[in-house]
Formats: structure tokens, sequence, C-alpha cells
């Protein structure tokens, strides 16, 4: 089953049929409010608003953990992650989908970032951490759209909920960033740890502060900008979630806790193997 995460700006969709509200309970706390079962032209899908219903949570006070571990439970393969994003490059603009493949943390270390630890110890590969065989499924998808698309971008993450000084923007420029966000990281690490696929749409809202000869917009452009790619987003979804079973060639489901765990099963602490069976389950 596919999932949807829907960050800023993508907190609800007006097309999508509730099917049924869910539980958010998790051995890490609760799942972001809004998190559902919904249907999208006639196919079932779980459905999550990261920052909330409401969009109550900063990027910071997400748990990732929870939404992640909630995704898994009830049946997710695979996450489409929806995002809004800035943009470093200017051939990216407000309005254009960007689709990342690679990711620069730069978040500060207060995000529970790891389903590893108290016990629990393993190591999991993000060489390649954006699921490469649904992104070539899904850029043909894309050809005949109506917005410009653009694949092969690297995100850097950071911590907010401050945007960044012009110095940083044009750092992370120059170590090889494209495109700048508060969210991903750790949503895509700890996906990989619980063997989903991961597969990012950033919609860019405005240029990030690296070049003042490129006009900033204001708050108001920003919402309405927001309003235009929340209709884009739901068009791709459409398109996405039509591909059935679209992780089937993709290594996820067997990377994780299946290959990652450096201890023998019946080490794994008694108090943490129920919801450890839950992550290694394909």
């Amino acid at each position: 089953m596919w999932a949807i995460i829907g960050g800023s700006g993508f907190e609800n969709f007006e097309g999508f049929e509730v099917v049924e509200e869910l539980d958010r309970t998790t051995p890490f706390g609760e799942a972001s409010s809004g998190f559902k079962k919904v249907k999208l032209d006639g196919r079932e899908i779980l459905f999550m608003s990261r920052h909330g219903a409401h969009h109550e949570n900063l990027p910071s006070e997400v748990n990732y953990r929870a939404n992640i571990y909630a995704l898994k439970k009830h049946g997710a393969k695979a996450i489409l992650s929806v995002s809004a994003i800035g943009s470093l490059k200017q051939e990216y603009k407000p309005g254009d989908l960007v689709v990342p493949t690679q990711y620069i943390d730069r978040t500060k270390g207060v995000r529970n970032h790891t389903f590893f630890g108290e016990g629990l110890i393993g190591h999991v590969s993000l060489a390649k951490p954006v699921s490469g065989a649904i992104v070539e499924q899904v850029e043909p998808l894309t050809k005949d759209i109506g917005f410009d698309c653009h694949f092969g971008a690297t995100y850097v993450c950071i911590e907010g909920p401050y945007f960044s000084t012009k110095a940083e923007s044009n750092f992370y420029r120059q170590i090889g960033a494209t495109i700048i966000g508060m969210t991903n990281f750790p949503e895509f690490a700890l996906a990989r740890e619980a063997g989903l696929s991961y597969m990012p749409c950033c919609f860019v809202t405005d240029y990030d502060c690296w070049d003042d000869s490129i006009p900033h917009v204001t708050v108001e452009e920003v919402i309405t900008i927001m309003r235009q790619n929340n209709s884009k987003a739901f068009e791709l979804a459409k398109r996405v979630t039509a591909l059935n079973e679209a992780w089937a060639s993709c290594d996820a489901s067997e990377t994780g806790f299946k290959s990652g765990l450096f201890m023998p099963p019946e080490a794994i602490p008694a108090d943490k193997k129920g919801w450890v069976d839950v992550l290694m389950n394909s």
C-alpha cells in the first residue's frame, strides 16, 4: 500500500475520500494528527499530515519515529513524501517540482533520528537514500503534467525554524546542495530502517537568500504558491499511486533492520521485540 506524508501546504487534499481515522499510538509516542486511510481514484492509501492536521508541530517537533512506525504498522510499503522547499538553484523556480535523490543533514541532533540504540545495535547504509527504481517509474509520468519538474537534486535539511543566513545559503550551494528544507531528515533514514521505499516530491515555494538579484517573495506570495502547489501535488499523487506495487523492484524491504541488525535476534531486548518484529516484517 502507498502512504502519503503531506508537509507544509499539503496537510489535506480535497479530493481524498476518507475511509477511516487510524490509531496514532506507537511505542514512540503518538504519530502526527490527521492520520487516516483514504481513497484516491478508488485506491486505498494511507495519509499522514507531517506537521499535524492543523500544522501544530515545528519541523523539530515532528515525531518522525512514531510517524514511520505507524505507517509501517498499518501496511505501508512505500512512502510518497510531499514537502515545501526553498531553491538554491536559479533553474528551480517557485511552483516547480524537484525530486531529490541525495541528502545533506545539517540538523542539530535534537531529533530522535533512529530506531536503533538502547540495546539495539545496527547500522544501515544511506548511500542511496531514495528508491531509484520508483524514481525511474515516476519521471515519465511528469512529462505532460503541466508544470516544470526536475530530478536528481540534493536536499540539505536544516534544523529551523529559522531560515538560513546568506552565508549559510551560499555555503550549502558550494557543497552541492540544490534545494533546502527542514523535514526530510530523519524521515528518509527512518523509512530505510523500517524497510519502506521512499519517494520524495518537493515543491518550490521561493528562492533561498543566496542571491540578492533574485527577488524574494512575500508571505502572501508564498501562501498563493503553496495553494497552487497543493493542486499540483494532488495530480502527481494520483499518477504515482496508480503505479501498483511500484516498490516490488526496490530493495528497501530487504534493508533496514533485516540486514542492518548487528546482533543475534535472541539478543533483542524483550521490551523491544514486539515493535522490532513490525519493522522487520516485509
